[in-house]
């Protein structure tokens, strides 16, 4: 449901789904082991983000630092921007997670979230655990734009030379690689204060080999930056090319992927319903049909 908080191609949109599901399995993610799932098809989402925005301030959501860059470039602001990250945060506290993985950038939604949780605990008693950010505190965080290092690389860049996408082909890497923005200094040294560019692909590289960067440098010395950015190519491919490869094969299987997203929609609904049941209760809606509904899910035999 994120994904049509701003104007989309549903054919696009619905190819994009498969290509994602395919993407995570080729990076390792194992359905046996994680609930994989598409969050549109977990009707409950919906119905809790309601809830929550009926907790949430207009005022809240204004002050959010990624609705104010988005709204400053368009002239129609959809409601659907506003309530993202309260979307957000029905999306965690549906699952009663306790832990969420994020990058800096969304620390302040998983602080909405917090706060929606206290609200919604104070006013109808305890249902929901408070989620805590947990961030990567490794290099990964530090990883920056190759057409501008003093900004992070991101996939809503406009220009996809600024980042290395998963599925870029040997060529394309090579070539992204070998355009970075550096410096006019030859010599490889790891300073990101003062030499941004080279240091951040110091710091890809580090991230790729687990080598510490001045483990690379003492490597890599005598090479100049441009020779170094080939070294660093042949590692970015080596990496990435096992799961090209992988979701290349995948991509072909639409029905397993398909298969993929039931599975992992049966048990997200499984625990998502048992959540908006206690919801339904606490907040005063009626349940009958709704237990009913689920029992016969669960094909349970009513007498």
């Amino acid at each position: 449901m994120h994904s049509i908080t701003l104007p989309h191609d549903p054919k696009e949109l619905s190819n994009n789904i498969l290509k994602m599901t395919a993407t995570l399995l080729a990076c390792g993610i194992d359905p046996k082991k994680s609930i994989l799932f598409q969050q549109s098809t977990v009707d409950t989402h919906a119905q809790l983000c309601w809830i929550l925005g009926c907790l949430t301030a207009f005022t809240r959501l204004a002050r959010l630092p990624q609705f104010k860059e988005k709204s400053e470039i368009l002239k129609s602001i959809p409601l659907s921007l506003y309530i993202y990250p309260v979307l957000q945060a029905a999306d965690i506290l549906l699952y009663k997670a306790t832990d969420v993985p994020v990058g800096q950038d969304q620390v302040q939604h998983i602080q909405l979230a917090q706060e929606l949780a206290i609200k919604f605990n104070k006013k109808f008693g305890n249902t929901f655990p408070v989620p805590h950010s947990l961030i990567n505190e490794d290099a990964s965080q530090r990883i920056k734009s190759l057409r501008d290092p003093s900004k992070k690389m991101s996939k809503s860049d406009q220009t996809s030379k600024s980042r290395l996408d998963i599925l870029d082909k040997p060529e394309i890497l090579i070539e992204k690689v070998k355009k970075a923005v550096t410096d006019f200094t030859s010599k490889v040294t790891y300073e990101p204060e003062t030499r941004p560019g080279v240091s951040n692909l110091i710091t890809i590289h580090s991230m790729l080999t687990g080598k510490s960067p001045d483990q690379i440098c003492s490597e890599v010395d005598g090479l100049d930056t441009g020779k170094y950015k080939l070294v660093l190519a042949d590692v970015i491919v080596e990496k990435l090319t096992p799961i090209r490869e992988e979701f290349s094969r995948l991509i072909k299987e639409p029905a397993y992927l398909q298969e993929v997203l039931r599975n992992g929609r049966e048990s997200a609904t499984e625990i998502a319903s048992d959540s908006w049941c206690e919801v339904r209760n606490k907040i005063g809606f009626e349940n009958d049909i709704f237990h009913v509904n689920k029992l016969i899910r669960n094909n349970i035999k009513l007498i």
